[in-house]
């Protein structure tokens, strides 16, 4: 079930979401305006359109992968069809702006109940 993460989600509820979904990731939309991510969806064009239903903009969403049993850079794949924006210089389904990546992965971690710098 698709949902928006607002507050912190704790990173063993991740672990389960992942294990009932896709094994050993969740696809995840971060709205990097607003600082929320929609999870749990079965594509990431699904998590975007929630997301636009609730008052984002489409410039500021960027799908991610996320690996609730890795740690620190193995934790996001930055992968998604929806990165493919080439009229903000995004010309692949990365993210190639490191300053956005950087937001992303604030964002994740500030989103995720656990420490995951160590």
């Amino acid at each position: 079930m698709i949902k928006i993460i607002k507050d912190k989600i704790s990173i063993d509820e991740l672990k389960k979401i992942a294990k009932n979904r896709f094994g050993d990731l969740i696809k995840a939309v971060v709205d990097i305006k607003k600082g929320i991510m929609v999870i749990d969806g079965d594509l990431h064009s699904d998590e975007e359109v929630l997301l636009l239903e609730n008052g984002s903009k489409q410039e500021n969403l960027l799908g991610i992968n996320i690996y609730p049993e890795n740690k620190n850079e193995d934790l996001i794949e930055f992968d998604s069809m929806i990165n493919l924006r080439p009229w903000q210089e995004n010309r692949s389904r990365g993210i190639n702006d490191p300053e956005i990546r950087k937001k992303v992965t604030e964002i994740v971690n500030q989103l995720i109940e656990n420490d995951l710098s160590t």
